[in-house]
């Protein structure tokens, strides 16, 4: 076994990249306050070629030196918006019928396994506050709410780390 090398990966430019075809998926920042974070998921959408990222509230806009630093690059290629207020985004997410639901722990919230997502419609996945987590004032505009089991002694993970398992899990479901 050895590692590819970098001409090996096929990789596409930036202007490649917005030509292709996208996943139906958009990610919704609500209030994410570590530019790091923000710039994990610029970098998530880039590897599974999401339709793009919408940035709300006290979300940090690129070029923010955070988001550079890990994003490296991803925000010359995926579309990204920003909205004052997250609610301004889900109006803007149901004029184009996007489903939307947020990843957030509540009494309804469906097990990320259980959550069945073919693509036939696009989907928005909503990722809220790192201390406070989604804000109450879009609590009850979503479609629904999806959960990571988990199993230790915290009950929550990094929202960098949220973002890339229910992307993951949504795109194979789509893709596979």
């Amino acid at each position: 076994m050895h590692k590819k090398q970098t001409a090996e990966l096929n990789r596409l430019t930036p202007q490649a990249f917005k030509q292709q075809s996208k996943t139906p998926i958009i990610l919704v920042l609500d209030n994410i306050r570590s530019g790091l974070n923000v710039g994990s998921a610029f970098r998530t959408a880039d590897a599974f070629a999401l339709e793009g990222i919408y940035l709300c509230g006290i979300t940090a806009k690129p070029p923010h030196r955070e988001i550079l630093k890990t994003a490296i690059g991803a925000t010359e290629s995926v579309a990204w918006t920003y909205f004052e207020r997250t609610a301004e985004s889900f109006s803007a997410l149901r004029q184009m019928e996007y489903d939307i639901y947020l990843v957030e722990q509540t009494h309804d919230s469906i097990s990320l396994q259980d959550f069945d997502w073919s693509g036939e419609k696009p989907l928005a996945l909503v990722f809220g506050n790192e201390v406070r987590g989604v804000s109450e004032e879009v609590l009850s505009l979503a479609d629904g709410a999806i959960e990571i089991p988990q199993f230790g002694t915290k009950h929550s993970l990094n929202v960098s780390v949220c973002v890339g398992i229910v992307v993951w899990s949504c795109f194979a479901r789509w893709k596979f």
